[in-house]
């Protein structure tokens, strides 16, 4: 059994409720900046692949390889928090 929390209590007593920062402009801001991260993460990730130590090249192999998969989730992330600052009323 799932336990709901009422917020309205919290407002009430002079505390802010956790959503009371979510706005259209703070997800934009926050999808911008998903999105940002996730061709930063494509460059990043290029950039280990070809400069990996000479000594372990497998190992920035790996890296470059673990950098490239944060790709879809800045993406992903990006999407839906723009769909929900679409969502959100003026």
């Amino acid at each position: 059994m799932s336990k709901t929390h009422d917020y309205s209590e919290l407002s009430e007593t002079g505390e802010s409720s956790p959503c009371a920062y979510v706005n259209k402009q703070n997800l934009r801001i926050l999808a911008d900046a998903s999105l940002t991260l996730g061709f930063a993460s494509i460059i990043l990730s290029i950039f280990i692949w070809f400069f990996r130590s000479q000594k372990d090249p497998a190992h920035g192999e790996r890296f470059g390889i673990f950098v490239g998969l944060w790709v879809p989730s800045f993406f992903i992330l990006s999407h839906r928090l723009s769909r929900k600052a679409e969502e959100l009323p003026e």
